[in-house]
Order: C-alpha cells, then structure tokens, then sequence
C-alpha cells in the first residue's frame, strides 16, 4: 500500500566541491583532499596503515572482490528501486512495522556511487572532503532520511540486534548519517541494516540459495567523526610514523605485523649474504 510520508525538505543542490584526484596527501597543495569513507575507518583501526596509504601511497594488500555479496547488493537494490518508483513500502518495512518508504530522489544514483561520487562534503577547517557511497536511503511520515546499508555473509547464527554488529557496521553508518547531516538533509537518528545471512543447512544446492533476511535498527551517534576528521589531517601533516593500531578481530595491525617481521627477516637475511660476498 502507498503510505502517506511528508516531502522531504531536500538540501539546496549545488556543485560538489572539487578535490584533488589521486596520490597521497601533499601538504604543499591548497586543493581540498579526498578522504572516503573507509579511509576514516583505516585511519581509526589503525593509524600507521592509514599513514602508509594517505600519506606514503603504500596501500594495503587489496582483498578479493566479494563477487557474491556484490550480486545480493544488486538484486537488494532493484527490489526496493521497485518500491521507490511506486511509492510503496517493501514488505520487509511492513514485517518490522516500520513506517517507511525508500526515498525518491534524482540523486539516489550518485549517492550510490562510491567510487566517483556518493555524498560528500567539505570539511573546511582541514580542508578535507570526505565522501561515501550509501546502499540506501528511506523516508518516514516526518520527512527525515533514514540511513540503510544492506549486509550479506553465511554464518550459522545471524546478527538479530545492534550488539550482534562489529563496531566497523556501526562507524561506517555513522559516517554516512554526518555526511548527509553535513549537507543539509534532515536525518533520522535511526539507522537500519539489512542483514542477509545465507541458509546453509538445506539438504541439498539444487542451484539455489536461500537468505534469512534481517532489519536491524541502529541508533548511534556520529559526534566522534568531526573530531577522528581533525585527527586524520594532524597525522597527515606530521613526519612521524604512528603507532601500530588493531586488527579487525583484536590484537596488534596483522598488516603491521607482517610488515614488521619481513622487514625484520629480510634485513638479517640481507646482511648475512653480504658478509659471505
């Protein structure tokens, strides 16, 4: 059925500030410098691999791409596209009572775009531009945005609450609620996840996979973001390596630790050699 939801009060559009494209921070430049999303969460998991990659230009090994989570993220989005064009809510809003819509707006493309686009906005006292791309975005009887960011992984038993998330979920959708809080939008504080956890105990493939189908409510705050922002070009400016920080699961950067015991290895080995020459 079509619910009765307030227009919402959309921010004036206007130019996307312009960064500079590419490398690794200069501070000799005056052009804004591009940070993403998942940048602001290096840099808080841990400082020393966001000050190789921003500062040095040694990224991080990529990992391989999530091929499958990729096509859920796909179909997700064509499913509730659906929905947008009819102004109608998904049955998945209608299973949790939840009053809500997915937004209809021109610019819902480019707000998905994290690779060229997404939302952005210029952090001017460091003059960072900060950008990410979102899954999502809904809208309740109030006209606010309501944030949403679709998950997909198999696991024996799904997340069902907030505590079920990592902490990484958490700060990813807090970032994305600032950025549109940043330009002008009025945001529900309220987030949601769209949990797709795959079904592994069936008896038998038969060419298909099937999904328990979760919407987790999210209510956190993005207060800490404006100040880790502060901290990121604090690091960008300085000469000194930072300390080493955690790895996704606990315990000291593993990316650091390797780094730290090749490097170590590769030296002994060097020397060893070049006294037998």
């Amino acid at each position: 059925m079509k619910g009765s939801h307030a227009k919402p009060k959309h921010a004036a559009k206007t130019a996307s500030p312009k960064g500079r494209r590419g490398g690794p921070f200069d501070p000799s430049l005056p052009e804004p410098f591009r940070v993403s999303r998942s940048k602001i969460d290096l840099f808080t998991e841990c400082p020393r691999c966001a000050y190789l990659d921003l500062r040095l230009g040694v990224k991080r090994p990529s990992m391989p791409a999530f091929t499958l989570n990729n096509a859920v993220d796909e179909l997700l989005k064509r499913e509730f596209d659906t929905h947008r064009a009819q102004g109608t809510k998904h049955p998945l809003m209608e299973r949790y009572g939840l009053d809500a819509v997915p937004l209809a707006d021109e610019r819902m493309e480019e707000w998905r775009d994290a690779l060229r686009r997404g939302v952005s906005f210029l952090h001017a006292p460091t003059n960072i531009l900060v950008r990410g791309g979102v899954d999502d975005v809904w809208t309740n009887p109030a006209g606010e945005f309501i944030i949403v960011d679709y998950k997909a992984t198999s696991k024996k038993v799904g997340p069902t609450t907030e505590d079920d998330l990592y902490d990484s979920y958490k700060r990813q959708m807090e970032i994305y609620q600032w950025l549109f809080r940043k330009s002008g939008f009025p945001v529900s504080p309220t987030s949601y996840f769209v949990y797709v956890n795959g079904k592994s105990d069936a008896k038998a493939f038969d060419g298909k996979l099937e999904f328990d189908i979760e919407l987790i409510p999210y209510t956190g705050s993005d207060t800490w973001v404006e100040p880790a922002i502060f901290d990121l070009k604090k690091m960008l400016m300085s000469e000194e390596i930072p300390a080493i920080g955690t790895s996704f699961g606990g315990g000291p950067c593993e990316y650091c630790t390797y780094r730290e015991n090749a490097g170590r290895i590769l030296r002994e080995l060097h020397s060893r050699n070049k006294k037998k020459e």
